[in-house]
C-alpha cells in the first residue's frame, strides 16, 4: 500500500492519522494517535493488532495479585484468633478478584474475549508519553500523550475498580452474616482498610507503573524473602516441628514458596533452560530452619555473658 511521504513529526510520540484513498494513505496532520494505536517507525499511527508477550502477562498477574494479596493479609490481621469465618472472607476475596479479572477481560478490546490486543513495549518511556510532549520553537507544545503501551496502563485501573465495585457488593453482606466472632466495631475493618489501600495502588500504577513493569520479579523475590522471614520469627518458627504443629503456617510457607517460584518465572521469562532455578524456591526457608537456633537473640545474650 503507498504511503504519500511528509516531513516526520517533531518529538517520540506524535504521530499522523491516515486516510486510505484509492489503495493510497494520506497521512494528515501530526498530533496525537487515538487510543489503541501508537506511531510506528515512520511516526504514523499504527493500531495495535498485537497480542501481550509472556512477560506482559506475568506483570498483569503480579498486578492483579496485589490486591488480593493485601486483602488476605487485612482478613488475616483483623480477624485474630476468636474469629472462624477468616476462611470465608479469604475465598471470597479470592472470588472477588478471579471474576474482576475475567470481567476486565471481556470488556478490553476484543469485546467479549478472554484475550486483549496491545503494543509492544519498547522502552521505560513509552510508559510516560506525558514527559515527552515536544516543543519545536520552545514556546508552543505539541500535546501528544497516548497509551503507547495500551493497554497495560489503563487496564489495570479497570481491574482495580471492579475489585472494588464487587468488594463493595458481596463482602458487607458476608461479613455481616458470618463474623460472628468479632465485635461490631471489627467487623469491617478489612474493608475499610481496602478503602485506603486500592487509592494506594492506584497511585502507585499511575506513577510507577512503567518502573513496576521492569522491577516486578524482582520485587517480589526481595519481599517474599523478607515477609517469610519476618513471618517465622514472629511466629517462633525454629524447627520442622514448629512448621507441622499447625496447618496455618504450612499455607503460609507454601504461598511464599508460589510468590517466590513467580518471581524466578518473571525474570526467566518462562525461558525453559531457566525453570531448574526453581528448585532453589525451598532454599531460604531451609536456611532460616537450620540456623534459627544459632540465632536466637537469648542464646546470644546468654553465650556472651558467659563469655564474661
Amino acid at each position: 500500500m503507498a504511503v504519500a511521504i511528509q516531513q516526520a513529526c517533531f518529538g517520540l510520540y506524535c504521530g499522523r492519522t491516515v486516510a486510505i484513498v484509492n489503495g493510497t494513505e494520506h497521512p494528515g496532520d501530526c498530533g496525537v494517535c487515538p487510543r489503541g494505536q501508537r506511531t510506528d517507525d515512520h511516526k504514523i499511527c499504527r493500531p495495535c493488532e498485537g497480542s501481550p508477550e509472556r512477560y506482559d502477562w506475568l506483570y498483569l498477574g503480579f498486578m492483579a495479585m496485589l490486591p488480593l494479596i493485601l486483602h488476605w493479609f487485612f482478613i488475616e490481621w483483623y480477624s485474630g484468633k476468636k474469629s472462624s469465618s477468616a476462611l470465608f472472607q479469604h475465598l471470597t476475596a479470592l472470588i472477588e478478584c478471579s471474576v474482576a479479572a475475567i470481567v476486565t477481560l471481556l470488556v478490553s478490546d476484543p469485546m467479549g474475549l478472554l484475550q486483549i490486543r496491545s503494543c509492544k513495549v519498547k522502552m521505560l518511556s513509552d510508559w510516560y508519553t506525558m514527559l515527552y510532549n515536544p516543543s519545536p520553537d520552545y514556546v508552543t507544545t505539541i500535546h501528544c500523550t497516548h497509551e503507547a503501551v495500551y493497554p497495560l496502563y489503563t487496564i489495570v485501573f479497570i481491574y482495580y475498580a471492579f475489585c472494588l465495585v464487587l468488594m463493595m457488593l458481596l463482602r458487607p453482606l458476608l461479613v455481616k452474616k458470618i463474623a460472628c466472632g468479632l465485635g461490631k466495631s471489627d467487623r469491617f475493618k478489612s474493608i475499610y482498610a481496602a478503602l485506603y489501600f486500592f487509592p494506594i495502588l492506584t497511585l502507585l500504577q499511575a506513577v510507577g507503573g512503567g518502573l513496576l513493569y521492569y522491577a516486578f520479579p524482582y520485587i517480589i523475590l526481595v519481599l517474599s524473602l523478607v515477609t517469610l522471614a519476618v513471618y517465622m520469627s514472629a511466629s517462633e518458627v525454629e524447627t520442622f516441628k514448629d512448621l507441622l504443629v499447625r496447618k496455618k503456617r504450612l499455607i503460609v510457607l507454601f504461598s511464599h514458596w508460589v510468590l517466590h517460584a513467580y518471581g524466578i518465572v518473571s525474570i526467566s521469562k518462562l525461558n525453559y533452560r531457566d525453570l531448574p532455578l526453581l528448585a532453589l524456591v525451598p532454599g531460604p526457608a531451609l536456611f532460616y530452619l537450620l540456623t534459627a537456633k544459632y540465632t536466637e537473640p537469648s542464646r546470644i545474650l546468654s553465650e556472651g555473658a558467659n563469655g564474661h
